[in-house]
């Protein structure tokens, strides 16, 4: 099974000391988790920001990454490279519109799309409340067809429902938004 077309996968935080790791697994159709897609890596307060997304637990082999062409900039964009370090997808977050509600851009291989969290209540909720807070990204075309939807599930732990309908955007920059969903969106 391949990430760059899959429609539905979760991601899933893993708690450690140095660095953030996440699993990104198939979903079966009850919302099992299948196999393992990748496994990706952030080390923990670098000056520039880079996650990389391995074929396994073992990290041994890169298939994906992304990082950011600025160094601690709010408004940075981060390019989404394949395993030869070619560029297929960006995003960035949009500042002045996430003051109040979060907004993130993204694109790749000509889909375009403007995400945003879905509960403009939560959005200031979680501004001021330190609070595991569920909280839904959808990312429309111009058009406003669906492109992505990002779910976090109430848990201690960070646990996301990715789907990308018509798997219309190659599954590894969706894997990285939702990454980045939550790795950055605290900064």
């Amino acid at each position: 099974m391949s990430l760059a077309q899959i429609e539905r996968f979760a991601v899933r935080q893993k708690i450690t000391l140095m660095v953030n790791r996440y699993a990104i697994h198939a979903l079966g159709p009850n919302d099992e988790l299948g196999p393992l897609l990748a496994v990706a890596q952030q080390k923990r307060l670098a000056f520039k920001e880079q996650v990389t997304f391995y074929s396994d637990d073992s990290r041994s082999v890169p298939v994906f990454s992304f990082k950011a062409r600025q160094a601690i900039d709010l408004a940075a964009t981060y390019d989404v490279l394949d395993a030869a370090g070619q560029p297929i997808g960006l995003f960035k977050k949009d500042f002045k519109a996430s003051l109040l509600r979060s907004t993130w851009f993204l694109e790749a291989a000509g889909v375009g799309a403007r995400g945003q969290e879905r509960s403009a209540v939560i959005a200031v909720f979680r501004r001021f409340i330190n609070f595991p807070f569920t909280f839904h990204f959808d990312f429309q075309d111009p058009a406003g067809a669906p492109v992505l939807s990002v779910e976090r599930k109430f848990s201690l732990r960070d646990h996301y429902t990715v789907t990308v309908p018509g798997a219309r955007l190659d599954g590894r920059v969706a894997a990285a938004m939702a990454v980045a969903l939550d790795a950055l969106q605290g900064r």
